[in-house]
């Protein structure tokens, strides 16, 4: 019991903070907060998606490629372009590695400087002791609580938390589901309620608002991630109005197409 309980808590820690401050705050810039509890998310970040912890300036600059170019050869993740998955995160991968390195040419309006940054935190990308050793935590855990032997080949997806989420949003966000909005791209709402992935699987609606905090649009879609971040407005913890770039974001309205099939 305990193993099951550890997995359900680190995938749903870390897919939160990935979209909340990685992709939400960081990419976006959805929603503002002060620069202590911008301190407190980035640790937050840091430990809940452990050994697969992303630069977030190398995903802020990744996703706004993603969406200049989404579904065309110059989207870093598109499985319109790649013939698999297995591809389409290699081809990612190489992209973050070499944006990471700064090996890669980026362009200006996708490097503004508009993303949070903790040297002290984000150097532990630089290699590969920290990953190794948040690896080697997991399997210690697993060690101490496993009840089988069969429970050990969970621990993969400890490992790689991060990609694992990544693959899951960027694929099946543009290859299954169904489409309120007409677009020039292939994204798509995979689940009504994205308990999995903490609302990033309603990619079409996020794709049509890009600025919008919630990527929810229809009265039967629930955003997790949103109902979040409205509860730490209430307590003052982030600002969903302070953006400068929300008077950029339309009001979601109801489907501009017919819902097809899921």
């Amino acid at each position: 019991m305990a193993i099951w309980i550890f997995l359900v808590i680190h995938w749903q820690a870390s897919v939160f903070f990935q979209s909340v401050y990685l992709h939400r705050y960081g990419a976006h810039g959805q929603y503002t907060m002060s620069k202590s509890w911008e301190r407190v998310f980035h640790l937050l970040t840091w430990l809940t998606n452990g050994s697969s912890y992303l630069s977030p300036r190398a995903y802020a600059i990744m996703h706004r490629m993603h969406h200049a170019y989404s579904d065309t050869e110059r989207d870093p993740h598109s499985p319109v372009q790649e013939p698999n998955l297995f591809k389409m995160m290699m081809k990612t991968a190489r992209i973050y590695g070499a944006i990471k390195r700064g090996k890669f040419d980026v362009e200006p309006r996708f490097d503004d400087g508009r993303y949070p940054s903790w040297p002290l935190i984000d150097r532990t990308q630089e290699g590969w002791a920290w990953p190794i050793g948040w690896g080697v935590a997991y399997t210690l855990f697993y060690m101490a609580f496993a009840t089988s032997y069969w429970q050990f080949l969970l621990l993969p997806i400890h490992w790689m938390m991060g990609p694992i989420h990544g693959a899951i949003v960027n694929y099946f966000g543009h290859k299954l589901g169904y489409r309120n909005f007409k677009s020039s791209d292939d994204s798509r709402n995979t689940l009504p309620f994205d308990v999995l992935t903490m609302g990033e699987l309603f990619q079409n609606n996020h794709h049509k608002f890009g600025q919008s905090p919630n990527f929810a649009a229809r009265w039967f879609e629930i955003d997790p991630a949103y109902v979040a971040l409205r509860v730490l407005a209430t307590i003052r913890i982030v600002d969903l109005t302070g953006s400068q770039q929300m008077r950029w974001s339309p009001p979601i309205t109801p489907s501009l197409m017919p819902r097809e099939g899921l």
